[in-house]
């Protein structure tokens, strides 16, 4: 373990530091743990100041947003933690530790470890559903919401129920919630995932993903998500997922940042979003997918930035 987390971290702070941006003087990325809510979780950090936490989705970890922390660590205390259940952070066995308000008190107790004061938090996928409750539940721990393509979980309800593009657009979640999902996604080396996820990355980028998610236990913990939450298009006999089938009111000032391309979660999620979050700032970008965060940091920062400012 040890060698292995300091492999990730000295790779991590060398791609950041010489590659993000071209920022030479771009602060360094450190990497700690803390032990919250009977897990022990591992987060990435950079900077000091005000806090700015990163959640990532699956089946991404902390280092999705080795783009977002050094540039936000120039003014922040930029954190991303690995959630429960991926890469160096604890892996619970038990399907009930990954229920959605588990994963909101990880949030919760993670920022109260880190700071007094009310923090930005920017998430994205899983990570983004996360986030949409924990402003729901504690919007007086929150300053500003950025949230990734990741649907609002009422919203999304209504496009499973009454979307039929979105339907078989999310076919691949009864999948995640199979007992053949480890075996399928971790085929010939994780090819599957590497497809779906990675294109265009480079050979070190393939290899970090790879390496985390060959942790023992890692790819188990982020299938969990799908399984403990029963997410997914309406199956005979099935009950609606508790996830989607209760309204979720936010009222923090929030950004959605959307990549249009995204072939699993459609736009259809970003109409009526407003009924729910009055505050809301909506920035499309046509020709971004899913992985928006991978494929344009420059703009994705730069929105972040723009949002922050007001």
């Amino acid at each position: 373990m040890i060698g292995r987390t300091a492999l990730f971290a000295v790779s991590a702070v060398a791609f950041a530091v010489a590659g993000a941006f071209g920022q030479s003087n771009a602060p360094a990325i450190s990497h700690e743990y803390v032990d919250v809510n009977g897990v022990r979780l591992h987060y990435a950090k950079s900077g000091s100041g005000r806090l700015i936490l990163f959640l990532h989705g699956f089946p991404e970890f902390w280092y999705e947003w080795k783009n977002q922390l050094p540039e936000f660590g120039t003014d922040h205390l930029a954190v991303a933690p690995d959630m429960r259940g991926y890469n160096l952070s604890s892996k619970p066995s038990e399907l009930s530790a990954y229920a959605v308000p588990t994963l909101v008190e990880d949030i919760r107790a993670l920022a109260a470890s880190l700071t007094k004061d009310k923090f930005t938090l920017v998430a994205h996928d899983w990570g983004g559903a996360i986030a949409w409750v924990f402003a729901a539940m504690h919007p007086d721990m929150l300053d500003k919401l950025v949230i990734i393509n990741a649907p609002h979980p009422t919203v999304f309800g209504r496009e499973l129920r009454e979307n039929p593009d979105q339907q078989k657009a999310s076919q691949y979640m009864l999948l995640f919630r199979s007992s053949q999902a480890e075996s399928t996604l971790s085929a010939n080396n994780y090819a599957a995932l590497v497809t779906a996820v990675l294109a265009g990355a480079s050979d070190e980028e393939k290899a970090t993903y790879v390496g985390a998610w060959s942790q023992p236990g890692a790819l188990t913990g982020g299938l969990n998500y799908y399984r403990a939450s029963e997410i997914g298009p309406p199956t005979p006999g099935a009950k609606p997922s508790e996830l989607t089938s209760q309204p979720v009111m936010v009222r923090v000032p929030t950004l959605v940042i959307w990549g249009e391309k995204d072939t699993a979660l459609l736009t259809g999620n970003l109409n009526g979003l407003e009924q729910y979050v009055p505050a809301l700032t909506v920035r499309r970008i046509p020709d971004a997918t899913h992985w928006v965060v991978r494929e344009k940091p420059a703009e994705v920062n730069r929105l972040i930035r723009e949002f922050l400012a007001r």
